[in-house]
């Protein structure tokens, strides 16, 4: 709150003094320069005619697609169990590499502040800012297509996500239960399984179950790129335009997200 004095002599409450006022109309100012400069980009880049037209090219490709093929759904079936093995086997991989990492990215477990956290949070990092879809393009030209490609790509991506999550719960524990621990003689990793394990073990749970969640998500378009699953078809239908069978695996990777997030919420309710 600012004070001011008017002519009379009278102290005057405000909200914000003036100079206060003058910043706070320059930063709107600003924004809205950097709004209509950002648009005017877009506006030059974009070709309005396709735009415009987009409401009847969506209206003829949903008209050729209805109703879905079917019979199509037979070879539907090998491919999902793909997707849900590269989402499964993926996230397993991820947490063998992230729980460690979570260990020495934490400050009160690292071993080194400098030579162990330093590098553990740089992993995760970058992990975390490369999508798996980006992964999964650069280990498809690496190691060809397939659902090996897709799942070191979903590993790949999962690491930083869990051991960021995992860290954080690591460093909210109860350090009573870890003085307790240490003032019995017992040694450092007898510490870590007596008294930091047992109080993480919860989150670690959430966090497995979440990341699976998103995983089965992320694994239904890894295909697109050549790395497995129901991708792989979507892109095949797509590329002969076979609408029919694009809204059929459009519906099943429906099902299966709406399958996976049954089963993530039922066991995260069931350890919470």
């Amino acid at each position: 709150m600012a004070v001011s004095t008017n002519l009379e002599g009278q102290k005057v409450w405000m909200v914000r003094d003036r100079d206060a006022q003058l910043k706070r109309w320059l930063i709107y100012f600003v924004s809205v320069a950097v709004v209509v400069y950002c648009w005017m980009i877009i506006s030059d880049a974009t070709t309005w005619f396709f735009v415009f037209d987009a409401p009847r090219i969506a209206a003829d490709i949903g008209g050729r697609a209805m109703p879905p093929k079917w019979s199509y759904i037979n070879e539907l079936w090998e491919p999902l169990w793909d997707t849900i093995n590269i989402a499964t086997i993926g996230t397993v991989l991820s947490l063998i590499i992230a729980v460690p990492v979570a260990f020495m990215a934490a400050r009160n477990t690292t071993p080194h502040q400098v030579f162990c956290r330093g590098p553990a949070l740089l992993l995760i990092v970058s992990s975390r800012s490369i999508n798996s879809l980006i992964w999964a393009l650069l280990l498809v030209a690496i190691i060809g297509p397939g659902i090996f490609a897709g799942t070191i790509a979903i590993a790949l991506r999962s690491i930083g996500f869990c051991a960021k999550l995992l860290y954080e719960a690591i460093e909210e524990i109860d350090e009573k239960q870890v003085e307790a621990i240490t003032a019995t003689g017992a040694s450092r990793w007898q510490v870590m399984a007596y008294a930091i394990v047992p109080q993480i073990m919860p989150s670690f749970a959430g966090i497995t179950v979440f990341r699976w969640d998103i995983n089965i998500r992320e694994s239904t378009v890894l295909g697109l790129v050549g790395a497995g699953g129901l991708g792989l078809q979507m892109s095949s239908s797509l590329n002969v335009l076979a609408w029919p069978q694009v809204s059929l695996i459009i519906f099943v990777i429906f099902i299966a997200v709406i399958i996976s997030e049954m089963v993530s919420a039922k066991v995260r309710s069931a350890i919470i």
